[in-house]
């Protein structure tokens, strides 16, 4: 369940490149392009004092990512942050010359994107920011889903204007396939996930999600002691860990990452010593989450910062929806989905266990922040985990 993060790597500073992507320049950049979105406001942040009480922690406080930009979740920073600074780039070369957001509305730089196609792989909410993305830009989109996606899913992705491609297999196949096909056609991949030979766009994905750093930190009163962060192929909780580190100082802030034990492929990896594929298994429920293979860039920065790393059951998700659904006296109620909640799981679960407490310093002292990154973005998927509509928990 927990392995403390015993890598060599761990503690020694980012690579240049890594660090970059977190320091104050890209943050403004980040953050400029939020301000320019008419539908952007910070998301909350809850404090959840009843939970705390009752597991034996100081504070809980979770950033509710499930208001995000009208998407639900929190791939809304990365996805369309990312595609229009592909679309610059993209455009950039054609002109011979860099090419800032604005002029992507009109003239040259404009004309420059005739030939631009976004194209990704996704779980779903990664797809859906990409779709946005290019929808804002009105250049076309393509996304590969797995098997896995549901209905609802592809549908919400295909609403935005994006022709939906299925691909047999997991979401590592979709991410080969979608490789494949961009290859072929002369297509931009604008993916959350980096392999050799591919990181720029997938640090531009990490970059947009600093945000929810910032607006954490600007809202605390004090900094947490404890994050505990969800990873699918590690992107998120590399952001998060990568941000901290240049606002606080590597090592202020305990960060331990969380996977389902079906897909903990960065797990595996901190076994292993190196970024290692692991076979694709039984489906998991946190379907968000479900990948074999770490980010290569994501895996270089957790192995430096993360603290620890642990993996929760198939029904440890349900059970953290329905904690924050029906909270203790005193605090809110949160709607979080089954990939949303996987953090509070975590914490869960580590409170639960004495040796684990021990391990990770988890102490009445102790002041924990979550971030669900996602609501009910299957309605029908959370009615069937928790017994609840997600509109009267909202509500």
């Amino acid at each position: 369940m927990l392995l403390l993060n015993a890598l060599p790597e761990r503690g020694g500073a980012l690579a240049p490149a890594d660090a970059a992507l977190f320091d104050e320049a890209a943050a403004r950049e980040a953050a400029a392009y939020l301000t320019g979105r008419a539908d952007h406001a910070p998301t909350p942040l809850a404090r959840l004092p009843g939970l705390a009480a009752r597991i034996g922690v100081g504070t809980i406080a979770v950033k509710d990512e499930g208001r995000r930009l009208g998407l639900g979740s929190f791939k809304a920073l990365g996805g369309a942050y990312a595609v229009t600074r592909a679309a610059r780039d993209h455009a950039g070369a054609r002109l011979g010359r860099a090419v800032a957001a604005r002029e992507l509305a009109s003239g040259p730089a404009r004309d420059a994107l005739s030939d631009f196609v976004a194209c990704c792989a996704t779980d779903g909410n990664h797809g859906r920011s990409v779709a946005q993305g290019a929808r804002m830009l009105g250049v076309r989109c393509v996304v590969f889903v797995h098997a896995g996606v549901s209905a609802a899913r592809a549908a919400a992705i295909a609403s935005y204007g994006a022709q939906i491609a299925r691909v047999p297999g997991s979401y590592d196949d979709s991410v080969a396939e979608a490789a494949r096909v961009a290859a072929r056609e002369g297509w931009t991949v604008v993916s959350d996930t980096a392999w050799p030979g591919y990181e720029r766009i997938p640090g531009y994905v990490m970059q947009g999600y600093t945000a929810i750093v910032d607006e954490t930190l600007a809202a605390l009163d004090a900094a947490p002691t404890h994050v505990f962060l969800q990873a699918g192929v590690g992107g998120f909780a590399a952001a998060v860990a990568g941000r901290m580190a240049a606002r606080l100082g590597a090592g202020r802030t305990k960060i331990i990452v969380v996977e389902p034990a079906r897909a903990a492929c960065l797990f595996a990896s901190a076994e292993a010593g190196a970024p290692l594929r692991i076979p694709h298994g039984a489906p998991t429920v946190m379907a968000m989450l479900e990948c074999c293979e770490p980010s290569l860039s994501a895996w270089r920065i957790l192995a430096r910062l993360a603290d620890a790393f642990m993996t929760v059951e198939e029904d440890d998700a349900p059970a953290a929806m329905l904690r924050l659904a029906r909270p203790a006296p005193g605090d809110p109620a949160i709607v979080a989905g089954e990939s949303g909640c996987v953090g509070m799981a975590g914490l869960l679960k580590a409170a639960r266990d004495e040796a684990t407490r021990a391990a990770l310093g988890l102490d009445a002292a102790s002041r924990v922040l979550l971030v669900n990154t996602e609501g009910a973005t299957d309605p029908g998927l959370y009615r069937d985990l928790t017994g609840i509509d997600p509109d009267i928990v909202a509500a």
